[in-house]
């Protein structure tokens, strides 16, 4: 393949990832301005979120079989269409009701974008080069969750919020043409598999329900909500019986079988994990800048980029090592064992009066230890498998970053909301009326001496700050709390990782690996 036709193919697969991963948090900072615009409630339109979320990861196991029924190439670029067409039309929705379909919408067409991609890249690349396609392919993994709240944040402080859909428009037109031009169908020809109607309804009602109680559980009080309390039952059954059914089907959607390979089930977990770390990281950061040290969305964005940057710069790195024979094993150890090193040395660096300057090293180090371990999950899903098996391998490692993050955001959220309590509770505490705390304080925000007399409006401002300053310190400890507990997730899998097996993949699984439709 010509350099030319190949950078090409490159430039198509990584916008197309990134575009879908980026679309997965860019809404999450314009959520006040689009509420007002359309007349709703921060609630209401949270459904945005939601939707995109359920038709994602509902779409993403799928994408093996979908591209086997319609061809690999039919099914990216009719995925890339409508994820542009949907895109347009989220720009120019004017209810509610209407963003929320085509949100959705927009998630069935987002959610072929990120494994096909993969498997369109490896195919690009010859069997020695697998392991930089891995880290490039890991470098849109990492930059579209990043990005997302940064290039929102730059829109919605800058221009509107249409725009956060409208940007898609060229980049997807371009993503089309180039695909319909450039990118070839697999060459491992198989035949069209048989359509498994109840193991496809069991997944979206067990997986799509799932989804829907992680995003929504904590806006709707979990199961106080009648509603959570209806689609956590769907979930289960849903769930119990897809996993029932895909295992007794011979054709199945979704082929469970293949996690009795002991190296894709632990490198699913290890994966899930990651992805609770990626998003979870990505979660509570914007949130200690905005809400404790009062930054803009543009300046959190501006924050970020050097870790992504970091990124860029150590994944082909570390593609290339493992492409010269290192250990996966010793690299996934020190990945996660950096990740560990991030959630301390943000813990060190936050306080009141922290700059955005103080968190350069920790997003470096996070872009490291990101890198490290992304590149060789990626590499090693497949390590074992069957040719024939490893589109649903790749599948099965796809969708489970999906529902780490998920699972990650939901988690971090019920912590947030708890240590929060306590935390306001303790300063509360602190500073009763009398106390000599309490009246050094209430001094201080009036500016006068404690034997004259103030203004009740004086007073009830200074009431007032006192308050904001008690809120602000508890958000603080809270988020402190935050990144201490993510590394509690990391530590759980340690133990998993000496179980991967560490052999390179032979030519044979090499070339599966770039023919497979996922």
């Amino acid at each position: 393949m010509k350099g030319f036709i190949k950078a090409i193919i490159v430039f198509t697969t990584i916008s197309a990832a990134i575009m879908e991963l980026i679309d997965t948090t860019v809404v999450n900072v314009a959520l006040n301005n689009m509420a007002g615009n359309l007349g709703c409630t921060i609630e209401d339109i949270s459904w945005v979120i939601t939707a995109y979320a359920i038709a994602n990861v509902i779409i993403i196991p799928m994408t093996s079989f979908l591209a086997a029924f319609f061809g690999r190439k039919n099914y990216y670029l009719y995925s890339i269409i409508i994820f542009t067409v949907a895109s347009f039309m989220c720009g120019n929705s004017t209810s509610l009701g209407e963003i929320i379909l085509w949100r959705f919408i927009q998630g069935i067409g987002g959610g072929a974008l990120l494994s096909t991609s993969q498997a369109i890249l490896f195919d690009t690349f010859t069997v020695e080069q697998r392991g930089t396609a891995s880290a490039i392919f890991g470098m849109g993994i990492v930059a579209g969750p990043t990005l997302g709240p940064s290039l929102g944040g730059i829109l919605i402080d800058h221009y509107s919020w249409p725009l956060i859909f409208n940007i898609n428009i060229p980049f997807g037109i371009l993503a089309a043409v180039l695909t319909y031009f450039f990118i070839e169908d697999s060459v491992h020809v198989v035949a069209k598999p048989k359509i498994d109607w109840l193991g496809i309804f069991l997944l979206m009602v067990g997986i799509g329900s799932l989804q829907y109680v992680l995003e929504r559980g904590q806006t709707n009080d979990w199961l106080d909500s009648e509603s959570i309390r209806i689609f956590a039952v769907a979930a289960v059954v849903g769930i119990i019986g897809f996993i029932f059914w895909e295992l007794r089907e011979k054709e199945p959607v979704v082929n469970l079988r293949l996690l009795k390979d002991s190296n894709l089930s632990f490198t699913t977990v290890l994966t899930f994990i990651s992805g609770v770390a990626l998003f979870t990281s990505v979660f509570i950061y914007p949130l200690l800048l905005q809400r404790v040290l009062g930054y803009t969305p543009t300046m959190v964005g501006v924050s970020l980029i050097p870790g992504a940057l970091g990124s860029i710069i150590v994944m082909p790195i570390v593609g290339r090592r493992l492409q010269a024979g290192d250990s996966p094993k010793g690299y996934i150890a020190v990945g996660f064992s950096i990740l560990m090193l991030y959630g301390w040395l943000l813990y060190k660096a936050s306080n009141i009066n922290s700059s955005i300057g103080d968190y350069t090293l920790p997003l470096m180090v996070r872009s490291v230890g990101i890198s490290m371990a992304m590149v060789t999950l990626t590499n090693q899903a497949v390590a074992g498998l069957k040719p024939k098996d490893i589109p649903q391998g790749i599948a099965l490692n796809n969708m489970m970053r999906q529902l780490g993050g998920a699972f990650g955001i939901a988690f971090m959220n019920i912590y947030v909301d708890q240590r929060y309590a306590v935390h306001r509770n303790e300063l509360i505490s602190y500073i009763t009326p009398g106390s000599a705390n309490y009246e050094a304080r209430m001094h201080a925000l009036l500016g006068v001496g404690s034997k004259l007399a103030v203004s009740a409006n004086a007073q009830q401002t200074a009431y007032k700050l006192l308050d904001l300053a008690v809120d602000r310190q508890a958000y603080l400890l809270t988020y402190l709390d935050g990144f201490l507990f993510s590394v509690l997730f990391i530590v759980a899998v340690f133990p998993l990782i000496p179980f991967l097996k560490t052999k390179k993949l032979d030519a044979a699984t090499q070339k599966a690996v770039a023919e497979s439709s996922h």
